[in-house]
């Protein structure tokens, strides 16, 4: 028996961009840093929210490529001239990544005591029932008949 992929589906016409979706969700290998939430606010907005303790603001980048939402904090290791006796906290760079639906955009982010907030926005699409025309075909006039 052979598996058909969701975008082969008979019933699912011009999904296939669904099934490249799923698969670039699921590569993204998201690790556990930064802990992160995504709240429901509103109707159609929503809040994603970041734990970045210790980035200032020039040191995270938030960035839209083809609605995947990226967002990157690197941050600069000063540590060459000091000595730690216990080193718990780690200067180290991360890469978050959400894949945004058609119709959310980005409202804004803001950084507030350790925690990126960014602010989605959902738009409702107008509901639009639109009649399509049948035409009856005409036979065709000196068929050859047999």
């Amino acid at each position: 028996m052979t598996k058909l992929s969701l975008g082969a589906h008979p019933f699912l016409l011009g999904f296939d961009q669904l099934e490249r979706l799923v698969e670039r969700t699921a590569k993204s290998g998201n690790e556990g840093y930064p802990p992160y939430n995504i709240e429901q606010i509103g109707e159609t907005a929503y809040r994603i929210t970041l734990a970045v303790a210790g980035f200032a603001e020039d040191e995270l980048s938030i960035t839209l490529e083809d609605r995947q939402l990226v967002i990157r904090g690197r941050q600069i290791d000063d540590s060459a001239d000091r000595v730690f006796l216990h080193r718990g906290i780690a200067a180290r760079q991360f890469q978050r990544s959400f894949v945004l639906a058609d119709g959310v955009e980005v409202a804004g982010a803001v950084l507030q005591n350790g925690l990126l907030h960014i602010a989605l926005q959902r738009s409702v699409p107008d509901s639009v029932v639109r009649k399509i025309q049948i035409t009856v075909a005409t036979p065709d006039v000196g068929r050859d008949e047999k």
